[in-house]
């Protein structure tokens, strides 16, 4: 059966592109190649809120957190939830650095394998029914079998053919999306959407690259470092992954690392728990603290002439921008997506 597609002119830009009636605004504005801005993909941030000017809408989930009331008395809706039930006008800024550097499309998965990097993160590999090329860092949104909504999971390794797209993932107690996935056995199927996210590599920089991560937001990072060793324009470039645990048995990433060229050389790995149980031991070359106080300790001034990525836990990535924007790093030079 033929999707039925609808069209959608932005006002006062010219701007106009195609939505099918499953899709949501925000992501076919991004296979149109339109700069819709947008941040987390999920309803939580609101970079994403638009006006309706003409036409109608379906919310695929009404009680979205970051619209509020008053946006909604104002005929405000997010990108990223609605999808069109005929032609629409909308009111909205489009901004090139929202612009896709790789336009995202649907497809399906299959679940290759799976492993355990530690007690609570394992690492998914899925085969892609169609090929898909993504820079370093981004994200994909995953929709797995029985959960209303998709996931956003950032993929850790590079596109190669674009067929194989990995995902390190932390286990939540208690979480809807995380249960789903982590019962999932090789040949389970997911559909992927993306890729979506700014904070890839900036291959063009001249500056060293500084990653801070936190739990599953080693994945981006890895992501990125595979990405560097590789890529000739950055040759000679220091690359450095600050990794944050609670606890010893929480940290992982340094076997990968230790796979890619240039490790101990330019390539460096710096472990840091913050939790520690009173009377169990901190090996030799683990700091104890904050990833963001490691890194602040660790690089000091020299923060400001580095390319900084960083990902983790919503605290941990508030802590990481506070302390470089103290710190007077430009804020041209951090690169985050923000999750919830």
């Amino acid at each position: 059966m033929t999707a039925v597609v609808h069209r959608v002119l932005v006002a006062g830009t010219g701007e106009s592109f195609a939505c099918a009636a499953d899709d949501t605004l925000l992501r076919a504005a991004q296979r149109a190649g339109l700069g819709f801005p947008y941040e987390c993909n999920v309803g939580s941030c609101g970079n994403c809120r638009f006006e309706l000017v003409d036409g109608a809408l379906e919310n695929a989930w009404p009680e979205a957190p970051a619209l509020s009331e008053k946006d909604r008395a104002r005929g405000r809706h997010l990108g990223c939830q609605s999808m069109p039930r005929g032609d629409c006008t909308i009111k909205l800024r489009p901004q090139a650095r929202y612009a896709p550097v790789q336009r995202p499309q649907r497809t399906g998965a299959s679940l290759l394998r799976r492993r355990a990097l530690t007690h609570d993160i394992e690492e998914f590999v899925f085969e892609l029914d169609a090929a898909q090329g993504f820079e370093p860092g981004q994200y994909a949104l995953v929709q797995l079998p029985g959960v209303a909504g998709p996931r956003a999971y950032s993929m850790s390794n590079v596109a190669g053919d674009g067929r194989r797209w990995e995902f390190q993932v932390r286990k939540l107690s208690g979480g809807v999306g995380s249960v789903a996935l982590f019962a999932l056995a090789p040949g389970a199927r997911v559909a992927i959407d993306g890729p979506y996210g700014m904070a890839w590599l900036r291959r063009t920089s001249p500056r060293d690259i500084v990653c801070i991560a936190g739990g599953s937001g080693l994945a981006p990072m890895v992501s990125i470092l595979r990405g560097a060793v590789a890529e000739p324009q950055l040759a000679g470039r220091r690359l450095d992954l600050v990794y944050g645990g609670r606890t010893v048995a929480d940290l992982c990433g340094r076997d990968l690392l230790m796979a890619l060229p240039g490790w101990g050389e330019r390539l460096h790995y710096h472990p840091v728990v913050s939790a520690q149980p009173a009377g169990e031991p901190v090996p030799a070359g683990v700091e104890t603290g904050f990833a963001h106080e490691s890194a602040q300790r660790r690089f000091g001034e020299r923060l400001r002439e580095c390319e900084v990525y960083f990902a983790g836990p919503p605290a941990m990535t508030e802590a990481v921008q506070r302390m470089l924007l103290e710190a007077g790093v430009p804020p041209d030079q951090h690169h985050f997506d923000q999750f919830y």
